[in-house]
This record gives structure tokens, sequence and C-alpha cells, in this order.
């Protein structure tokens, strides 16, 4: 029996990662389901941001990627009739998007789907862009677009895919009873492993291991997090790794990396492999995050899966820190609490068995049974 087919639209897929947690949870979930569904990903041929297309992948034809089937689609207006051609064949089971706002990868295919195949069903992921945060970049012109969205009923019948119930109620904020059909499936992390070692600890008297892992853009909340850092009182070594994705907002967090007082030391490390992330975190205490929001966070689940105690902000599906023991998630409008956590945190200390806490809750969070039933169900009329 042939598995149902899935056609994806993606901005960005492997080998590219400049894309974020979409690419993740993408791979993750082909890497999981790719068995038991037929995915064929339709994406870009250069990574988020890239001017030169991928080295070596042919463009426009069908690459074997893990369990899916990818097509790189080139710039310009023929990837447009390679879009129809797929759209219309109609040789699938249901259409998933991986945007609400993308032009290209997003509103094409469904105003292609429209015109051509409106029977088929379809599953928009919307990644977080409902959250007040996202939607408050650029605001005018997402206001625009969710305006003719509503008076064309581009959208109407579709499936939404919630990463969490606090996903799920943003998109019932911005959209209405237009959205009725919701359905929540974590994204599937690369793996949880059995067991967790505790982190390399640090010499007594050293200065508290903090590490910040993320696209440096104004989403993920650097700067908060330098100007925290700048009331800290107790001696911090302070690593970023991620790209500098918008320039402008790398220029005020290097201006306030050279503000910070003697007792704050900063490595700037650019990017990290993926194959690497687990490795790396394992050398810090503390994973520090202040996000303005996150559908699901994948970096944070990395930062549990490899032992650490982690900082974040409230606007995740990861609560109640505190109490589980595993760090704190604290509300961006009360900064004073950051910096209380951060020195409570060097006071700790390194504590044994702190891995193994963290590696529980991430394991109680993401019951890797439960996702793969709740990811199947997505894709089930």
């Amino acid at each position: 029996m042939t598995p149902p087919s899935v056609l994806t639209f993606q901005r960005t897929y492997l080998p590219g990662h400049l894309g974020g947690g979409p690419v993740r949870s993408i791979a993750n979930m082909v890497e999981s389901l790719g068995d038991e569904l037929r995915f064929r990903i339709v994406t870009s041929d250069r990574d988020l941001g890239a001017t030169i297309p991928y080295s070596g992948i042919p463009s426009d034809r069908w690459s074997t990627v893990g369990k899916a089937a990818v097509r790189y689609l080139p710039q310009g207006i023929r990837s447009l009739a390679v879009m129809a051609r797929l759209i219309n064949r109609g040789d699938y089971d249901c259409i998933y998007l991986n945007s609400f706002f993308s032009p290209r990868f997003s509103i094409l295919p469904l105003l292609i789907r429209r015109l051509s195949s409106p029977g088929k069903r379809v599953v928009i992921a919307p990644r977080g862009e409902f959250s007040s945060a996202a939607l408050s970049l650029k605001a005018s012109k997402k206001r625009a677009f969710l305006t003719a969205s509503r008076l064309s009923k581009l959208h109407q019948g579709v499936t939404w895919h919630a990463s969490s119930e606090y996903e799920a109620e943003d998109i019932r904020r911005v959209l209405g009873p237009s959205a009725r059909d919701i359905r929540i499936a974590a994204p599937m992390p690369m793996s949880i492993p059995d067991s967790a070692p505790d982190a390399d600890a640090a010499q007594p008297g050293s200065p508290l291991r903090i590490v910040f892992l993320a696209r440096v853009v104004p989403m993920k909340n650097l700067l908060f997090a330098l100007e925290v850092l700048a009331q800290v009182q107790v001696p911090v070594s302070f690593t970023i790794y991620g790209p500098h994705e918008d320039e402008d907002y790398w220029a005020l967090c290097s201006a306030a990396i050279a503000r910070l007082p003697a007792n704050i030391s900063v490595s700037i490390r650019g990017e990290l492999p993926q194959e690497r992330v687990a490795e790396v975190l394992r050398s810090f205490d503390l994973f520090f995050l202040p996000t303005l929001g996150e559908n699901f966070g994948h970096s944070i689940a990395e930062a549990l899966g490899a032992g650490l105690r982690v900082l974040i902000s409230d606007r995740t599906m990861w609560r109640n820190l505190e109490r589980e023991g595993v760090g704190h998630d604290l509300p961006l409008d009360a900064p004073e609490a950051f910096i209380q956590a951060i020195e409570d945190e060097a006071k700790l200390s390194w504590r044994a068995g702190q891995a193994a806490r963290s590696r529980d809750y991430l394991s109680r969070k993401l019951n890797l049974a439960q996702l793969r039933t709740d990811t199947m169900a997505l894709f089930s009329a």
C-alpha cells in the first residue's frame, strides 16, 4: 500500500540551516515519519538570505534527502510554473505549508490550489507568526494581508498546525472563528538522550558560564540579555552562538557588549554546526534565551537534553521551570527578575544530578509516542 503523500512547501530546507527551527522541525518530522508518509518538499535553491545557490545540488529536479524527495527551485518566474505543475498534477493527499505570510511558499501555493485543485486538503503551520511579538514586526504589511485573507477567504477550510496550546490561542486570537480546525502537535526533537551526563564542572569561584544559542534577530532578544547582564554583580562568562541575520540589530548588540562592566566577559562564536550542539552545550552552566516568543524552541529543548538549566521568557511552551528544578521562565517586563535569577544561579555553583533533572523534564514534556500520533493526525481528514 502506497503511503499517503504530503506535498510540502518550505522557504528553506537542508542542507540550509539559517532558517532556524522550521528547518529542524520538518527534517525531524521526515526522519520520524518518513516510512509512513511520503514527503515531497519544494524549497528554495539557497539558504535564507544567501545570494548564490547551494553547491553541488541540482536545481529544479527531485533529489533524495534523508527520507524525503526535495525539489530546489531557482529564483525567478520559472519556479511559478513548476509550482503550478506540481499542484495541478494532484498526485498527493495533502499540501503542507510552513508559513502564513511567505509570498512564495505559502500565498502562491494557496492561490494555485484555489484555481486548480480546490478540493485538496491544506495544513498550515504558522511557526509562531501569530504571536504578538512577531505580528509587531512589519505590522502594517501583516495587517493588510490578514485583511485581504479574510475578504478573499483564501484560508477558508484549511487545517491549522499549532505547536502548543499557546500557539493555538494565538491562532484563535488572530483569525477568530474562521480557524475552525486547529490541531496541536509539538515538533519532534532530533532525539531525547537516554541519559545526560552532568556538564563539565566549573572550578570553584570561576564565573558562571552562560550560553546564548539562536539567530541574532530582534525576536530572540539578545539585546535584552545584554542589558540584563549589564546589571549583574557576579562574574559571568557569556558566549554567543548564532548567525547575525540583522546587521542593524547586531550593531545595537555590539554597542551593548562594549558597555558591559568588567565582571562580564563575552565570547562571540558565530554559527554552531548542528552536529556539535549537544557537545558544546555541555560545557556551560546556564542557557539564556529571553525570546519574544517561540512556537516551540528547538534550542531550549537541546539545552535541556544536554543537561543544562535554562533561563527563558514566559512566552514559550516551556513553563514552570523553577518548580521542576530546571531553571526559570520569567516575564520580560520584569528585567530585575532575570538579574536575580542569574545571581541566584551563580550561588548554586554546580549541582550533581542536574543533567538528569533537565533530561527527565524534557522526556515528560515531549512524549515521543504521543508526538508521532499527534503529527500523523495532522494529515488525516
